[in-house]
């Protein structure tokens, strides 16, 4: 019971705090210390452009949304039936499903609402000082990061109560049933990721080839038409989209930890009922404990100068990691048993805790790698920006190059942080080591989402004329912001690949379960190694898929911002108004209908290889496209930064500044990048781990009915 009463608990001291961040935001006007009546209204106009933009965009696909949540619960709610009882918990998943989706729509709305609040406070707030600027962005972040904890830890603690209370089966069986929560919530972060993506990236390579190459005019001038979509992509894509990404990362690593620990924590002669409860919870207190780790993080960080930006944020990762080591060594002694058996594995508590000091220190590993391929301090970054001096061709080969070189660090820290936890605690090690890497999750998050609400707040900055002096604060922000923003995409993908490999061990010992037959996965199975190479095959027409639907969706923005630049009078002049509103219409649509394909891609793999071929097959899918994505995500994501620090290190003023050959060089390959490092590589840590949580869920239902073709066949 004081497990319960500590989540619950923490969980609301998240959503208190997320709360009172808010309301410290919204208090500032504004129109905070506008220096005219027409500066004030530039401000007002463009806030309510960017911030109805992303509303209309949010409520478009929400409803689309909402009517596959209804036919995806009814499919679970008939399909899934575990032979091995007679309570139809198809309908209790079901119900954990659309519960959980609910729960990740509410954390993508809450972090996007408040990204369009404090954008332009943080724009006004930088003519007072930096450090008032900083603070803005970072607490609109840090709105996010304690808003969607505290909901994910209250509601898999709510889930798991219902369920129990409802539900009279085995622990594992439970355990199942709650899974269908990260499953809802790993849904919606599909959508997204996918269509925010791809909706921020038509705007931003349409403003950019036409405004910045053709036109010769800044980044985020008002003339552009593509300059409000642009802001409004920021939010849709970078923060709800991320938000619902990351929300389903903590909810998948703690079902498949629930999972694979049921049998071993569930109520025994050795194991007591009070016991068992702080075992099962042990997951979710993790990320419970993160709530006032971050808390204590965020204040102990203050900013002077300019030169304290970048240093702060990073030092912010480092302390919230050295709290977290030290908080989750006590509570590991005080959950789990002082030594257990678990799927055959003979472990101590305190080797759990082990595998969990493995996944953060990896996880902060990841993020200083990626830090030292994408950020323009470091020596790869600047030799790309050299290479734009010779051309755009050059700076894409070096590119290029700097993402598939960056992928080997980062998947030996993730080696690492499979093969210690596995050795010391088998495959709920493992899981473990994820949590670990999302130990510091808000703080994470709240880093994250400061990029984007610093972006804006330059172009808000621009658009309405602020000032010189304005605009440079607020690109010492975004350009923090954009270092942080790729260690945030890199330890994303990093605890993707944890949580894949987790989620895919609850799926093996689940199937093991539940067919006798099954007792072993054999690699050299023709099912098995035909799997593997039709998992390979994914990642790469996923990625080409939402490629070229950036691609599609862009070319229609550059012909409408072409199209206004030579019909409406006096737009280069400035005494012309362009029609932003067409723009965010395009991109609207366009994400809309492009994220169809590749969604259909994801959820369709695994259910028909399952049905068709077996569990067999299905492994092998599951592992060939973990194994593949994963490189292929932190390849992509870190070309695409590296080009756009590239480019900002040109615009600082070195190998001759802005509107040299040079800088046109960079200003295409950034647009290469952006589809890489803001849509394909993101949304493929969507790609392998909703693949393996709907074969987690579906299990019950491809042992019953699944390899209905291979049956045939033999």
């Amino acid at each position: 019971m004081l497990s319960y009463i500590l989540i619950f608990g923490l969980g609301l001291v998240g959503l208190a705090v997320a709360f009172v961040l808010t309301r410290s935001i919204v208090r500032i006007p504004v129109d905070f210390g506008a220096e005219s009546p027409e500066e004030a209204s530039r401000l007002k106009q463009m806030h309510k452009a960017i911030a109805d933009g992303a509303m209309a965009f949010l409520t478009q696909e929400y409803r689309y949304i909402a009517w596959f949540m209804i036919g995806f619960a009814l499919v679970i709610g008939f399909a899934i039936n575990d032979p091995s009882t007679d309570t139809h918990e198809g309908i209790y998943t079901a119900i954990s499903f659309i519960f959980g989706g609910l729960i990740s729509l509410a954390a993508g709305f809450i972090g996007m609402r408040i990204a369009t609040e404090g954008n332009v406070r943080t724009a006004t707030s930088a003519r007072n000082s930096i450090a008032d600027a900083f603070k803005v962005a970072l607490n609109s972040g840090a709105v996010m990061g304690f808003g969607l904890v505290g909901l994910t830890v209250i509601g898999l603690l709510v889930t798991y109560l219902v369920m129990a209370a409802l539900l009279d089966v085995p622990n594992h069986v439970l355990m199942e049933v709650v899974a269908g929560f990260a499953l809802g919530g790993s849904t919606i972060a599909l959508f997204g990721r996918v269509g925010g993506g791809i909706y921020t990236k038509a705007a931003d390579v349409g403003a950019d080839l036409v405004g910045k190459v053709e036109a010769g005019i800044p980044e985020d001038d008002p003339r552009n038409p593509a300059v409000i979509a642009d802001n409004v992509g920021d939010n849709v894509g970078d923060v709800a989209g991320m938000g619902s990404d990351l929300f389903g990362s903590v909810a998948e690593s703690t079902c498949a930890a629930m999972v694979i620990g049921a049998t071993a924590f569930a109520v025994t002669g050795m194991l007591a009922e009070t016991e068992s409860i702080m075992a099962n919870m042990y997951p979710i207190l993790i990320s419970a404990v993160g709530i006032p780790i971050s808390l204590l993080t965020i204040l102990m960080v203050k900013v002077r100068s300019e030169q304290d930006v970048a240093p702060a944020l990073k030092k912010m990762l480092i302390i919230a990691s050295v709290l977290m080591a030290i908080a989750i060594y006590f509570l590991t002694m005080w959950a789990l048993p002082a030594s257990f058996e678990i799927e055959g594995h003979a472990t101590t508590a305190f080797q759990v805790y082990l595998c969990f000091l493995t996944g953060l220190v990896s996880g902060l590993a990841i993020g200083l790698f990626t830090e030292y391929y994408t950020s323009h301090d470091f020596k790869p970054v600047r030799e790309l920006a050299d290479s734009c001096s010779t051309g755009a061709a050059t700076n894409i080969i070096f590119g290029l190059a700097l993402g598939f070189k960056s992928v080997g660090w980062s998947i030996m820290a993730i080696a690492v942080a499979v093969y210690i936890p596995f050795t010391l605690a088998g495959m709920y090690g493992v899981a473990v080591a994820a949590l670990g890497m999302l130990g510091t999750l808000v703080v994470g998050l709240a880093i994250d989402a400061y990029g984007p609400v610093s972006d804006n707040a330059g172009g808000i900055a621009e658009m309405a004329e602020m000032g010189e002096e304005i605009r440079e604060r607020t690109d010492v922000l975004d350009a923090a912001g954009n270092t942080t923003a790729a260690i945030g995409k890199g330890f994303a993908i990093g605890s993707a690949i944890l949580t894949a490999l987790a989620l895919f061990a609850a799926f093996i010992t689940r199937a093991m379960h539940l067919d006798e037959e099954f007792t072993t996965l054999n690699l050299l199975d023709p099912l098995v190694l035909t799997g593997l190479f039709v998992g390979t095959i994914l990642p790469f027409l996923f990625s080409a898929q939402t490629m070229k639907s950036v691609g599609a969706a862009a070319f229609e923005m550059i012909e409408e911002v072409r199209r206004q630049f030579r019909t409406i009078p006096g737009i280069m002049e400035g005494t012309g108004q362009p029609d932003y509103k067409r723009c965010v219409a395009i991109s609207t649509r366009a994400a809309l209908r492009e994220m169809i394909a590749p969604s259909v891609l994801i959820i369709g793999s695994p259910l028909v290889v399952g049905f068709l071929f077996g569990i067999e097959a299905l492994a092998g899918l599951l592992i060939g496209s973990l194994l593949v994505g994963g490189g292929l995500a932190i390849s992509s994501s870190n070309s695409g930064g590296a080009w756009d620090n590239a480019k900002k290190y040109i615009e600082k003023g070195h190998l001759g500044g802005k509107g040299t050959e040079a800088h046109k060089a960079a200003v295409v390959g950034d647009t290469v990048g952006d589809p890489l490092k803001d849509t394909s590589g993101p949304s493929l840590n969507i790609l392998i781990k909703l693949m393996a949580i709907i074969s987690l869920v579906f299990v019950p239902f491809f042992v019953e009915y699944g390899g209905i073709l291979t049956r045939y066949i033999n």
